[in-house]
């Protein structure tokens, strides 16, 4: 096989991406580790990367597909924002699927993060929200029945659990969230239509009230290739020199 540097090929790949219309099906994976003189293990390495920044889209059993220049959403972590809020905010539009809501009871961690008792009654709502046709998150609130029955979600639920509480007029206060990189589970992967393993931005977040209670934890999985989150931070002002003469 051709000796190719891990870099070369992904070089090779991002050109063969670039040159290829939206939407068309890129040889098998045999094929291409062929095309390229490279092992298909390299191959798929090499592919994950695309793969994660939306470039192009794997479909278990259908072959890889390339999506084209991706839009990302543009979020700002400092400010407490749904997903919805934001895609509206820039002239976007997301919708809902998979949506499964669901009564369950609290176990040791959950009931931990929500400061609830062991084996609360809890509402559950797991759901993928979609962009430019294809899926690219997947959230999970857990909060507890007083604060959310299952009844209580109406029929045009969106997807946001931050705006429908804000909408129904809880004293939403703040939010602490837990950011890493995760491996994409079989669960994860089968609803985002990507591989397992493939690595995910995850959010791992509670939401409080003005007087300190947990009203929601939440798990969110982002595609990357389609977030560009970022924070932004000030230098801290220097403390007052005493005059001259002073404190020496």
């Amino acid at each position: 096989m051709t000796n190719f540097s891990f870099q070369g090929l992904q070089n090779e790949l991002a050109t063969l991406i670039a040159r290829a219309p939206a939407g068309q099906r890129m040889l098998n994976e045999p094929a291409l580790a062929k095309q390229l003189g490279v092992s298909r293990a390299t191959l798929r390495e090499a592919i994950r990367m695309f793969e994660t920044q939306g470039l192009i889209r794997r479909r278990q059993g259908s072959g890889t597909y390339v999506v084209g220049k991706v839009q990302a959403f543009d979020g700002n972590l400092e400010k407490l924002e749904s997903l919805e809020t934001m895609a509206q905010r820039l002239g976007r539009e997301v919708s809902m699927s998979a949506l499964n809501i669901e009564q369950i009871s609290a176990d040791k961690n959950l009931a931990a993060e929500l400061n609830v008792a062991a084996r609360a009654r809890l509402s559950r709502i797991q759901r993928v929200i979609c962009a430019d046709g294809r899926p690219i998150a997947y959230l999970i609130d857990s909060l507890p029945e007083d604060v959310l029955h299952i009844d209580d979600l109406p029929a045009n639920f969106r997807g946001s659990i931050l705006d429908f509480l804000v909408e129904r007029g809880d004293n939403v206060k703040s939010s602490r969230a837990e950011v890493s990189a995760v491996g994409a589970t079989a669960e994860i992967a089968k609803a985002l239509e990507i591989q397992r393993g493939d690595v995910l931005l995850h959010f791992r977040s509670q939401l409080f009230d003005a007087s300190g209670k947990v009203l929601d934890y939440s798990l969110s999985y982002f595609i990357p290739g389609y977030f560009h989150f970022h924070i932004t931070q000030n230098f801290p002002s220097s403390p007052a020199l005493p005059p001259k003469g002073e404190g020496s």
